[in-house]
């Protein structure tokens, strides 16, 4: 039998958070105010007791999206998915909650492994806590999602290993880049808040340059800003004769340290300041005492006409461990009123505009 309270402190929730299983900076305090400013998600702080000890925790975002609400549970709920009784507990829970808000849906992602290695690939292996708990999700009628918000698959380093274990385990190519960016000038330094400014032109200088969609300023130098002052956030900034030409924005909790952010200048980049820049970002993990670095992101599809396969060929050098996801998952209390939602008034929507 589990108790559930809702807790309402800061610290209390990051420091019982921090030693779950399965603890995610998207459950963080910090990262649900922010979304609670931002994009006006309001976050529900929910903790489940048994015998005494919190043994799971759950940061719920619920959204009103006109006279409908959705909830959302980035990256958790923080538990032992290994203990089925506790998960389907916190499950029953959970779709309780949607069913008594009236939710179109709820969605969650928690950072269960479906699996390691590249989908195909000799090493590739199934895990068989994630293969379990996707079967219960499936008998308890939830949905494979069709919106995956995060990135289901990803790239780990074990940062218990020495720095030359590391830098050893390189592919040949990215440790060259790496010495490389040294031999021609390249210096990393750590970042405050006075480079915000900095921080954000360089990303919508990336953006610009691949083409992908970024937020107004006020959103990322918002983000930025609250964690670093959190003590969950670190920049560093990549120069070359005193002008930043690249950096990385780290978000780090719990054991692990996360590459969230990247971006680089159109100008020096054959000095491959990236390269630098990620040693340098695991040095400073690694010197924190963070057991695991995640560079947040790898192709849902292991193949080359996937948008990220580029990005992943860059990552893969660094010789981590792809880590495969269950991904997103949707719990729809009124099946009909999810279609609707989901299906249909899309479809309206683009008729309509065909008419504009």
């Amino acid at each position: 039998m589990l108790n559930i309270s809702t807790i309402t402190d800061r610290a209390r929730w990051n420091d019982l958070l921090r030693v779950l299983p399965y603890a995610h900076i998207l459950q963080s305090w910090e990262w649900g105010e922010f979304k609670r400013v931002t994009t006006g998600w309001l976050p529900s702080r929910l903790a489940f007791e048994r015998d005494g000890q919190i043994v799971a925790m759950a940061s719920v975002g619920v959204r009103s999206v006109g006279p409908l609400k959705v909830m959302y549970v980035p990256k958790g709920p923080a538990l032992a998915y290994d203990d089925p009784a506790l998960l389907n507990a916190v499950l029953d829970h959970l779709q309780a909650m949607a069913r008594r808000g009236g939710a179109v849906w709820l969605k969650f992602d928690p950072d269960v492994l479906a699996g390691v290695g590249v989908t195909g690939e000799p090493d590739a292996v199934d895990d068989p806590t994630g293969q379990a708990v996707r079967q219960n999700l499936q008998g308890r009628g939830w949905r494979f999602s069709a919106d995956q918000v995060q990135f289901r698959n990803t790239i780990t380093l074990d940062l218990t290993r020495s720095e030359d274990d590391l830098l050893a385990a390189m592919s040949q190519n990215t440790r060259r880049k790496v010495r490389t960016a040294e031999k021609k000038g390249v210096t990393v330094r750590s970042g405050t808040t006075a480079d915000l400014p900095l921080l954000y032109d360089l990303y919508q200088t990336t953006g610009t340059r691949d083409h992908f969609l970024i937020r107004p300023r006020e959103y990322y130098e918002r983000a930025w800003r609250d964690f670093m002052e959190a003590g969950l956030a670190h920049a560093l900034i990549a120069e070359f004769e005193g002008k930043a030409i690249a950096h990385v924005i780290l978000l780090h909790f719990a054991r692990t340290c996360w590459y969230f952010y990247g971006a680089s200048a159109n100008e020096e980049r054959e000095r491959m300041p990236n390269y630098l820049l990620q040693w340098e970002a695991m040095r400073w993990a690694k010197g924190q005492g963070y057991a695991v670095y995640d560079m947040w992101g790898a192709p849902d599809t292991f193949d080359e006409s996937d948008s990220m396969w580029g990005v992943f060929e860059f990552k893969r050098g660094f010789r981590g461990v792809v880590r495969r996801h269950i991904g997103a998952w949707d719990y729809a209390p009124y099946p009909p009123l999810y279609w609707g939602y989901t299906q249909a008034w899309p479809r309206l929507l683009k008729w309509l505009r065909r008419g504009v």
